[in-house]
């Protein structure tokens, strides 16, 4: 199974920078990814807090469509508790158009109380609400029958949508963070889970393999087959020329973003007294270091899951801005092809070149004597 790559765009930028340089920043890292091959880009929606200030990644995916060529955007995630599930669906279901096919959407609960309070949703009830809604959603994008269906906070009658979606299966995932919940709803509709991989700093971690077992459970409860080329994993990652490095570009971020972001903001306990980046790595809460260090803890995680089929980077402001393009730069010219085996037949043609290495010699002498 081939190992693809991406990234996945909270985003998580600290009060201070202009919103507008911001956003424009986050469409520059997509066109960056675009330019190196990155499968996927995803991004989230936030209302409040400071730090995430893309409020529609809808209108996000169509920018971002317009100006790169390759790359596969999506929605990481559209919070479902948040809106009418029909009104969802009819606005993946243009950008599907739009992007002709290139775009993915992505489903969740939403995590942010603060958003769920200014508009009366019940944190208590997200969960519930949220496979009520993907429910009426994935009906309206893979049926052509019309949908009659009632809750308390949505209404639908002999509900479809106008347009069938472009792409012929179009790719729809749910988000999962803890609770089997997400995953069981992913298998339940065969489509795919994104799981993170990463804790909140300071929590204890997630059971990555026990979550794909949830998954599967929830498809074989319902007669679905869900494979692990469609399990999205998100994982925090920085690389750099050598491990020293890579680990000091990250060493204050890491607290900025635990303390500054979850602590003082969200109000979780997070506590990374005498913890430093070192440990986290170790823990294998974040991928940090060489190209090397990084090889060897993405197939860590590969054997401690038992496979997935994408790999998309958490993108936190914890280096600078040219570090963070630096690292992107150095995972996809040489990290990665140890997991798309994009390189294995140059190697192959330059091992042979070496094994012939006296011959070709021989033979381009007898020919310079010759002549």
């Amino acid at each position: 199974m081939t190992l693809r790559f991406g990234a996945f765009v909270s985003p998580l930028h600290p009060p201070g920078e202009d919103p507008t340089l911001s956003l424009d920043r986050d469409l520059e890292l997509a066109q960056h990814l675009d330019r190196l091959g990155f499968a996927e880009y995803w991004v989230g929606e936030h209302h409040s807090s400071g730090w995430g200030t893309v409020l529609s990644p809808e209108l996000f995916v169509a920018t971002a469509a317009e100006r790169t060529r390759h790359i596969r955007i999506g929605t990481g995630v559209v919070s479902l508790p948040y809106h009418n599930p029909y009104m969802v669906a009819s606005r993946f279901v243009q950008l599907d158009h739009l992007t002709r096919g290139r775009a993915m959407f992505g489903m969740g609960a939403g995590s942010s109380p603060a958003d769920m309070y200014m508009i009366g949703v019940d944190p208590a009830e997200t969960r519930r609400m949220t496979a009520e809604a993907l429910q009426a959603v994935h009906h309206l994008m893979t049926s052509d029958e019309p949908l009659t269906m009632e809750t308390d906070w949505f209404t639908l009658n002999e509900a479809s949508l106008q347009l069938r979606p472009y792409s012929s299966a179009p790719d729809l995932a749910i988000s999962s963070a803890r609770t089997p919940n997400s995953m069981r709803l992913a298998g339940r509709y065969g489509i795919s889970p994104i799981s993170f991989g990463a804790p909140i700093p300071g929590m204890p971690r997630v059971d990555l393999a026990a979550q794909w077992r949830h998954a599967e459970e929830g498809a074989a409860e319902h007669g679905n087959n869900i494979g692990r080329s469609s399990w999205r994993i998100t994982m925090p990652m920085h690389v750099a020329e050598t491990t020293q490095e890579a680990m000091d570009d990250v060493r204050a971020g890491l607290k900025d973003v635990a303390h500054g972001y979850f602590r003082d903001t969200l109000g979780i306990p997070v506590n990374l007294a005498g913890k430093d980046i070192e440990d986290i790595v170790a823990d294998g809460d974040a991928i940090v270091g060489s190209v090397d260090d990084c090889v060897i803890a993405i197939q860590r995680l590969l054997e401690e899951t038992g496979g997935f089929g994408t790999l998309l980077v958490t993108v936190r402001d914890w280096t600078s801005w040219e570090k963070t393009l630096r690292s992107f730069d150095l995972l996809a010219r040489y990290v990665a092809p140890h997991f798309s085996g994009s390189t294995a037949r140059v190697h192959r043609s330059s091992d042979w070149v070496k094994s012939k290495q006296s011959h070709f010699v021989a033979q381009a002498k007898a020919a310079k004597a010759s002549a």
